[in-house]
Parts: C-alpha cells; structure tokens; sequence
C-alpha cells in the first residue's frame, strides 16, 4: 500500500457507502444484546445468486480484521469488507415486517453501477437485486 492509499484509508463506513434506517438500527440493536450472542458486531456480505446475480445478507461477525470497515451505531456495529462494501455503496438497510414475515431489506443495492435499486425482471428491491 502506498503511503497516499494509506493516509486515505479511512475504517469508519460513511453515511454515503451505506445507510441504516431507524427501525433497522433498532433490531440490530436488539439483535446484539442478546445474551447468548458474542460478536464482534454484525457482518453484510455479497455473494453470488439472486435474479440479477447477487445476493446480500448478514450474519454474527466474530472478529473484525484490518480490512474491514465498521458502522457504528447505538448498540451495534455494521461490519463490511471493502468487496462487499463495493457492491453496497449508496445502500439504505431498512428492517420491514408484515405479520409473521419480517427481515432486514437492502434498497439501492447497485446505484453505484447505475441500477436503480430495483430488479427489472422481478421488481423485488434489494435482497436478490444487484
């Protein structure tokens, strides 16, 4: 690494790579008190699937490393590899419930490539869309 790459390496997740909303915030939140969790925080990944070709989704981050960046909010921590934080730039992390069915949901997933954040064959956003 180049010591100009260094100096502008930055390993806080800024508002425009990624957003969480208010009652996203609240369940990660939630998530991560919960007695029987010890993790570093939370982690978002990118892997292949879906209609479009990606797939997002979390899961308990046990450590972060030092390529890792964070998110940190009141009472969780969002953490995002610099491939996964690629493909999230300009994602808005929301939490939606409908009955029994509820989930984080991913909208803006590939505005940064020049989507619009939705899937044109399904018309599904975020999730399976990239």
């Amino acid at each position: 690494m180049t010591q100009a790459t260094a100096a502008s390496y930055s390993p806080t997740i800024s508002a425009e790579e990624l957003k969480v909303s208010p009652l996203a915030a609240e369940q990660l939140a939630g998530l991560m008190s919960n007695p029987d969790v010890e993790a570093a925080g939370i982690r978002v990944f990118v892997s292949g699937g879906g209609c479009s070709g990606m797939t997002y989704g979390m899961t308990y981050a046990e450590s972060i490393s030092e390529r890792d960046k964070v998110l940190e909010g009141e009472g969780f921590k969002i953490i995002a590899d610099p491939v996964a934080l690629n493909y999230l730039k300009g994602c808005d992390i929301d939490f939606s419930q409908d009955g029994l069915n509820a989930s984080f949901v991913f909208n803006n997933v590939f505005q940064s490539v020049g989507g619009s954040g939705t899937c044109g064959a399904c018309g599904a956003t975020g999730g399976g869309c990239a």
